[in-house]
């Protein structure tokens, strides 16, 4: 029993909700090594949404609501952490929603989809083919899904496929807390932010994001400026920690 008043309360609920995730086989073991990278730069930027990160979350609401085929691309790490987050997103800006893994096998990917349908999420069904050009088990997928798409917003880091995705011609949005990883940097936009805090702060710019702001941040993506920004206020946080 984990005290509310602990002072990483909310972290060590995490951490225990992903545990037990991974017994049921909705995480993959190796997602609790990912978090725990991610947590750690969560913990430089103060965790809290930085202002990078919030123009970035505008700008991907900015993308994902002009796109003709928006798509949310999950994994058991985003399923078991934001699964009633992206089901709010769904709704603001009409995304499909596919489940993909690395870790793959037909009964997790059912098991997650499934997952997702408890929390309102409505779940791309169907045959999925090996159709990306990887080859490990992420190049599977649907052709109405992650392969027709042309904006993916890939939560978590997945450097290969966001390449791969790239290489194809989408607009790729990630969410990755560390600005170093060749997904934050191979991305066309990355929001260097925790997952939980990032998906809400999409939705809401979804709901109340004007035409013209949203012509503005189309016309002013620059992923190098909101890695570096990121990268600055990381930094400016470490040189004051011990104040």
């Amino acid at each position: 029993m984990i005290p509310k008043d602990h002072p990483r309360y909310r972290s060590l609920v995490t951490r225990e909700h992903l545990t037990e995730c991974a017994k049921t086989g909705i995480v993959a073991w190796e997602g609790l090594t990912a978090h725990g990278r991610g947590e750690a730069f969560d913990y430089m930027i103060g965790e809290r949404t930085t202002p990078s990160a919030l123009l970035a979350e505008r700008t991907a609401a900015a993308m994902l609501l002009s796109a003709s085929n928006p798509l949310i691309s999950v994994n058991g790490n985003t399923a078991a952490l934001a699964a009633k987050e992206i089901s709010e997103l769904q709704k603001t800006c009409r995304a499909r929603v596919e489940v993909n893994l690395f870790h793959r096998t037909k009964k997790r990917v059912e098991m997650i989809e499934d997952f997702l349908r408890n929390s309102g999420v409505d779940v791309l069904t169907g045959e999925a083919e090996k159709l990306l050009p990887l080859s490990h088990d992420r190049a599977w997928c649907r052709r109405d899904g992650v392969f027709s798409a042309d904006v993916v917003l890939v939560p978590l880091e997945d450097g290969d496929r966001c390449e791969a995705l790239v290489g194809m011609g989408k607009t790729v949005i990630a969410v990755d807390l560390n600005p170093l990883s060749r997904t934050a940097r191979s991305a066309t936009l990355t929001i260097v932010d925790e997952l939980t805090r990032a998906i809400p702060q999409i939705t809401r710019a979804c709901c109340d994001i004007s035409d013209i702001e949203q012509q503005q941040l189309l016309r002013s993506v620059d992923n190098h400026y909101l890695l570096s920004e990121a990268i600055r206020e990381m930094t400016l946080r470490l040189s004051h920690a011990l104040d």
